[in-house]
């Protein structure tokens, strides 16, 4: 499944995602919920396993089984959202198996329907995205229109993940007096949480962070440093932090412009992302970007970006 972004090319701006489907009862209607999640983020979709129940956890989790020697638990997500399926699309499921975080973990959908490509620039931020049943609109990461009007919701997994408990970034104060540096940090990301995370990290290494969260505001927020700062900006902007995944303008994208532009290239570039595979890292190195690194190890993180901002002082 992995191998399905490999024609993607650097800088286009697009991503490919699973397209999976959860229906859901009312009455003597069935409803179809359309989502899709990143295929970089796709291990592969198995048929429904043999699973082993796991004793005093929520009903959503259905239990763990054993994939070629990893122990993988299974999350169903129709059951976490509050939807009452039909019973006969539960007899029907898959299971896709997605990586982030350096994690594996198992999502119960009732249809993996395809594979789309979509451009960036046509997904929006999913801030008007009222609550579905159990869903809470805070777990969309962007919406998008498909055939006959209807619309996507990309949902975010890594949020389910959190809030089951599953899975929890390390985040932790920076030893006193090991890192001390000053000058702006460009900080992109499309998810406030993690946006609050990755500041505080930074802020406690002695950078003033401005905020931005998807590609254009950032090469806007760029455009005004310039004006006030010039030629002198590589010495008073140490340093862009940026996610790949973000609405409108992603960050593999947003990197190669940056890169492109004389005004901008000398200024380091490292991303921060949940994906995990190794074809993205790669990716992240083609668009010029001088570290990847996997959300959220803190001393991982103090210790890269420490190691990045001085090679570009020096």
């Amino acid at each position: 499944m992995k191998g399905q972004g490999d024609s993607l090319k650097i800088g286009s701006n697009e991503m490919e995602l699973v397209d999976f489907r959860i229906f859901k009862r009312d009455g003597d209607e069935i409803y179809e919920g359309i989502y899709g999640v990143n295929v970089s983020k796709v291990r592969e979709i198995i048929r429904y396993p043999k699973l082993t129940e796991l004793p005093g956890t929520p009903p959503f989790i259905e239990g763990i089984f054993d994939l070629r020697g990893v122990v993988i638990p299974i999350v169903n997500l129709a059951k976490w959202m509050g939807v009452d399926a039909p019973e006969e699309m539960e007899k029907e499921s898959r299971v896709i198996i997605t990586e982030f975080n350096n994690i594996l973990i198992g999502f119960v959908v009732h249809e993996a329907k395809r594979i789309r490509r979509i451009n960036w620039k046509d997904i929006e931020p999913a801030s008007f995205v009222s609550s579905q049943g159990g869903l809470d609109g805070s777990k969309i990461t962007g919406v998008t229109r498909i055939e006959d009007d209807a619309v996507l919701l990309i949902l975010d997994l890594e949020g389910v993940v959190q809030e089951l408990g599953l899975y929890q970034p390390t985040s932790g104060k920076l030893e006193a007096g090991k890192y001390q540096f000053s000058g702006h940090v460009l900080l992109l990301d499309d998810s406030g949480t993690a946006r609050r995370i990755i500041k505080e990290a930074l802020e406690q290494m002695g950078f003033d962070v401005i905020e931005a969260t998807d590609g254009q505001q950032g090469l806007k927020i760029l455009e005004d440093l310039y004006n006030a700062y010039g030629n002198e900006l590589s010495s008073k902007l140490r340093l862009i932090a940026s996610d790949i995944e973000m609405p409108l303008m992603d960050g593999f994208h947003f990197a190669a412009m940056v890169k492109a532009d004389e005004r901008f290239k000398m200024i380091p570039v490292v991303f921060n992302s949940s994906i995990s595979d190794h074809f993205s890292q790669i990716r992240g190195k083609e668009a010029g970007a001088e570290a990847y690194l996997v959300k959220f190890d803190s001393n991982l993180f103090y210790d890269e970006v420490a190691r990045v901002v001085r090679a570009h002082i020096q």
